[in-house]
């Protein structure tokens, strides 16, 4: 069975830091871009970050450029989310989700095949 399974959200102050992980399970990761979404409520899910198959091909968001940092590690199956810097409007469920085309990184959800059902991340004021 195919699972993507994230961790490490919790309850933070402005200005914290927190990493987030996404650990593949029925699947090797190693050929698949893996893409962080997240959705506030009352708002559409978009996407945050991504990490192709090759770590020289990524993607962030304006809003998170400087703060978040995407990794993998293929060894463990796991992605990773370094959030720094962290403010109110960081504050969202984030999924992780898996795109077979690895030579791609894209924001657009219709293009991942497995996702995972969530974090929640909580900045406080």
């Amino acid at each position: 069975q195919v699972q993507l399974v994230e961790s490490g959200g919790d309850l933070v102050q402005f200005g914290g830091s927190l990493r987030l992980s996404c650990v593949a399970s029925g699947f090797s990761m190693d050929s698949y871009s893996i893409g962080w979404f997240r959705q506030a409520p009352g708002k559409e899910r978009e996407g945050v970050s991504c990490i192709g198959s090759s770590d020289g091909l990524t993607f962030y968001a304006n809003s998170v450029k400087g703060r978040f940092t995407i990794s993998r590690d293929n060894a463990k199956n796991t992605v990773y989310l370094q959030m720094n810097s962290l403010k109110p409007e960081d504050t969202a469920v984030y999924s992780c989700a898996a795109d077979r085309r690895g030579y791609y990184c894209s924001d657009e959800e219709k293009w991942y095949d497995y996702w995972g059902q969530g974090t929640q991340v909580t900045v406080s004021s």
